[in-house]
């Protein structure tokens, strides 16, 4: 039972993060204007691309009966970890920001952008959570959390500085905050995920040491 719940969840989440990336896609080429070169460079839809697919693999997996590694179980924390941030920053920084002027009157499909931007990291935030069983990974793999979104910032910026295209403003050294700026924005960003990371962990400690006890 304990497997099925979880595998159960993972493939919910996963399938509805890349339902929901196919269901953009095709509404904005329906719509003629997809631009696959700035669509997939946003760190919610590469989150939502590698997290799905992931959550569907160890998903499928613990319907084999295939338990979670080390790595896995670090794999899983960051994800979880990344999706929370999406939620997070969607809403505290990005919700209210005006469509690119480029696309006229267009209005995203709404359900999509709420499982990417909201129902997705809440659900993975308690999915990591409730898997009391998991492998049992040191406190100090939280510090793991911040690879994926460095390297993504680091591929961004180098990107960025060739065609002066940028997915957000707050990592734009060309902006009104400057090279100043975008190194604060990191910074800060890094050390959410960080905090978020120990929390998140430490809490899923807690849980395993109270119900496992």
């Amino acid at each position: 039972m304990y497997n099925y719940l979880l595998s159960t969840l993972r493939l919910a989440i996963g399938i509805g993060l890349i339902g929901s990336v196919i269901w953009q896609v095709t509404d904005r080429i329906a719509n003629g204007i997809f631009r696959p070169f700035e669509y997939f460079a946003y760190f919610s839809i590469v989150t939502a691309i590698l997290a799905g697919l992931f959550l569907v693999t160890t998903g499928f997996g613990l319907l084999l009966k295939i338990e979670d590694t080390k790595w896995v179980e670090i794999a899983r924390l960051s994800f979880a970890v990344a999706l929370i941030v999406v939620g997070v920053v969607y809403h505290a920084l990005l919700a209210d920001v005006a469509n690119d002027v480029r696309d006229g009157d267009y209005n995203w499909p709404v359900l999509p952008n709420e499982i990417i931007h909201t129902y997705a990291p809440i659900l993975a935030a308690i999915e990591y959570l409730i898997s009391v069983k998991a492998f049992r990974i040191r406190l100090r793999a939280f510090l793991w959390v911040a690879v994926f979104p460095l390297t993504w910032l680091v591929l961004s910026i180098i990107r960025g500085s060739a065609t002066n295209w940028w997915p957000y403003w707050f990592i734009n050294p060309n902006g009104e905050a400057g090279l100043g700026g975008m190194l604060t924005y990191i910074a800060a960003i890094t050390l959410f995920f960080l905090t978020l990371g120990i929390a998140v962990l430490g809490l899923k400690k807690l849980l395993q040491a109270l119900i496992l006890r």
